[in-house]
């Protein structure tokens, strides 16, 4: 008679439920491709395949729409898009007299071709991504059918949305809204930046590689190696005296208006929150006009007597960036003193007690507590008000114009990369050139941005302060 041998009991906690967490790491295309079965691999063509045959139903028939929209895109409008991008148009205007009335053709506009060309590769681009996003989900339902008895259904991916993997719904809409609004047109102006788009080719235009580049290495033009040097080097001492300048003087009135001793805080805070609330338009015009030579401050100390000529504050080039670097201070003071002011009131207490009790004194307590918990809590702040001084349009371009001119024949004494841009763009039509400059501004920021950040310890330590 044989012995019959009864079935080994599964090991506790082998099998997992449905909402178990599997790490992410297991689905991938490789994995996919090498161990999916038919329907999974049916999915790399078919999107949705594989999660329709598992009974998800909505899921997967979301994944084949999304496809069918991208293939009527390319077939209607997206090939067309592509082929047009690498000529950039060829059609002049016209317009011809026929039977006795005129027909115009406007000819082909460069400008739409290339948006609509790079915006079907940055659509290609996400396809891609949400392909591998599918695909991957069809490997993951075939994983978890087979582990499981069955895949997640609509109501388990819901609620993984809403709870363990809540960040991704929370982050869908932001990031979509920076990939439309920031990184497209990102993507346009390198675009521009290799192409002769200037106020000579304003319809149609061609690529003409890194010929716009050379131009920063040229000894003439309208925009010159010596010409970006100087720009760029008063942009990053404007960015770094209007941004330390303004830190330093907001931490000490901060601190002074946060003393036990100081009366009348919230009267004081709320005075300099009132430039705050007055639009920045109104208040550099009007100080633009009080400090021009018969404006009001130049005409006050003449009357006085304590000048006999109007002092230079928009005519000489150093006069004028210490007047933009000293108004600017009257505009980030506030916002300065606001920010500090919410950190102070958070630091812990006891610190500065066992301070006191171990006899530190003010400089020590400041040294030792204060600023480091300032530095370590708005290190993000202050990066952000660099790259928000670097591109500070407003208090340039309204106080002094980018005047005197003193740098070739687009770029003032004042100017900013970013104002430099404008006149190159908007007053004199050289759109190629300020995508040069755009780039170049970009990577700067990029590059200081990143390394400062990187370096501080709010990035190395995000658990706490030490």
């Amino acid at each position: 008679m044989e012995a019959t041998v009864s079935p080994r009991p599964a090991k506790r906690g082998l099998i997992r439920r449905k909402t178990d967490y599997i790490p992410p790491s297991r689905y991938t295309l490789r994995a996919a491709a090498k161990d999916g079965d038919a329907l999974t691999r049916l999915s790399f063509l078919i999107l949705g395949a594989g999660n329709i045959a598992r009974k998800q139903i909505v899921k997967g028939l979301l994944f084949l729409a999304v496809e069918i929209a991208y293939i009527v895109y390319m077939a209607t409008v997206g090939v067309g898009s592509l082929g047009t991008l690498v000529s950039l148009g060829s059609r002049t205007q016209t317009r011809q007299k026929i039977d006795g009335y005129w027909y115009y053709d406007a000819g082909d506009n460069s400008v739409l071709l290339l948006t609509a060309g790079v915006a079907t590769v940055f659509i290609t681009v996400l396809f891609v991504v949400f392909w591998s996003y599918a695909v991957r989900s069809a490997y993951k339902a075939q994983v978890l059918q087979r582990e499981t008895g069955a895949a997640p259904t609509l109501l388990d991916d819901w609620r993984n949305l809403t709870d363990r993997n809540a960040q991704v719904s929370m982050m869908f809409l932001p990031v979509v809204g920076i990939l439309v609004f920031t990184v497209l047109p990102t993507l346009i102006m390198i675009c521009i930046a290799f192409t002769s788009y200037d106020s000579d080719h304003v319809l149609l235009f061609d690529w003409v590689g890194f010929k716009n580049f050379g131009s920063l290495f040229a000894e003439t033009g309208a925009v010159t190696a010596d010409q970006f040097v100087r720009v760029l080097g008063w942009t990053l001492i404007w960015a770094i005296f209007a941004t330390f300048l303004n830190f330093f003087f907001g931490l000490f009135l901060a601190m002074i208006i946060n003393r036990k001793t100081t009366h009348f805080k919230g009267m004081w805070r709320s005075i300099f929150s009132l430039s705050m609330a007055v639009p920045q338009f109104v208040s550099l015009l009007a100080i633009n006009q009080m400090l021009q030579p018969e404006g009001a401050i130049n005409s006050t100390l003449e009357s006085w007597g304590w000048i006999t000529d109007p002092l230079p504050f928009f005519t000489d080039p150093t006069w004028a960036r210490v007047t933009v670097i000293v108004v600017n201070l009257w505009i980030g003071i506030p916002f300065t003193i606001m920010q500090i002011t919410g950190i102070l009131q958070n630091i812990p207490a006891d610190q500065y007690e066992a301070a006191r009790i171990d006899g530190a004194n003010w400089w020590q307590t400041f040294t030792r507590i204060t600023m480091p918990y300032l530095v370590f809590v708005l290190t993000p702040y202050l990066i952000t008000t660099f790259t928000g001084n670097v591109n500070n349009f407003n208090v340039i371009y309204l106080l002094s114009g980018g005047n005197p001119t003193a740098v070739g024949d687009t770029a003032g004494s004042t100017d900013l990369l970013i104002t430099w841009l404008y006149k190159l763009t908007v007053d004199r039509g050289d759109y190629n050139l300020g995508g040069v400059i755009g780039i170049f501004t970009f990577v700067v920021l990029a590059i200081v941005s990143l390394i400062t950040y990187r370096s501080s310890g709010s990035y190395k330590n995000e658990g706490g302060f030490r």
